[in-house]
């Protein structure tokens, strides 16, 4: 495997951006081993991460070093993996720019079976986006701790951890109102797209009992289970923390259909 920092300007954001790609490397011993186009997994960053801190926290280039699979690590910042209210369009770049520019930067597939997304997090609200509302871009989705409704950090619930995320949630989202019933509100475009039979891609979501975002979790799963090939997993007594995410990636590793060679 090889670790490649890149460092390109996006045209969506305006702006000097960075991420961090795992891809395979063809060895004279074994030529034969991997073979481009390759699979190509979107692995998105929480809310206080970077596109560095899968690597750092977890041993995601070991994991990832007998699949054959390009694993594409971008920073997007606060920014909830979206179209921002006050700010720049970061769902536009993570939708349609960042593939363009990794498809032309690396050997990577196209195909919708060879196209996956995950994350931690608000990565994990990320990944699910990308496959509720792009289905026909993602054969697999799967949300760790995801962050999938934003309703209690718009209304400022005192319970929720880390103020400048429910900051960062009004700057992006705005109010409740505009929140609800738009792109951003997964569980009403995933209840849209099941009424009008839209093929919706493999979703895995996975959540500790002691995390934040459990009561939010279990709340998505209530909804839309036995209705989609949707996994589910909890931990007992695991919270919002690294330890659990390097397990649980290892596990979404294993689920992904990843085509064999």
């Amino acid at each position: 495997m090889a670790l490649i920092h890149v460092e390109f300007y996006s045209e969506v954001l305006a702006l000097s951006s960075s991420m961090d790609v795992i891809v395979p490397q063809q060895l004279q011993k074994q030529p034969e081993r991997f073979k481009p186009p390759y699979p190509v997994l979107y692995l998105l960053h929480g809310g206080s991460d970077n596109h560095t801190n899968w690597q750092r926290n977890t041993a995601i280039e070991r994991y990832v070093a007998n699949l054959g699979l390009v694993v594409v690590m971008p920073a997007v910042q606060y920014s909830f993996y979206s179209d921002q209210k006050y700010g720049l369009n970061y769902f536009t770049f993570l939708s349609e720019e960042l593939p363009r520019l990794v498809k032309q930067f690396f050997h990577v597939s196209d195909r919708r079976e060879d196209t996956f997304a995950a994350g931690l997090s608000m990565g994990g609200y990320g990944a699910f986006k990308l496959g509720i509302v792009c289905p026909d871009r993602y054969a697999a989705v799967a949300s760790m701790s995801g962050s999938l409704d934003q309703r209690s950090r718009l209304t400022g619930e005192p319970s929720l951890p880390n103020s400048v995320m429910l900051q960062m949630a009004k700057h992006t989202f705005g109010s409740v109102e505009e929140y609800e019933h738009s792109a951003n509100d997964l569980a009403y475009v995933l209840e849209t797209h099941l009424a009008n039979g839209k093929q919706l891609p493999k979703m895995y979501q996975a959540c500790g009992t002691l995390d934040h975002n459990y009561e939010i979790n279990k709340r998505f799963y209530s909804q839309f289970q036995n209705r989609l090939d949707l996994t589910y997993t909890e931990a007992p007594n695991r919270g919002h923390e690294w330890n659990y995410w390097d397990e649980t990636i290892q596990q979404v590793l294993e689920w992904l259909p990843i085509r064999s060679k």
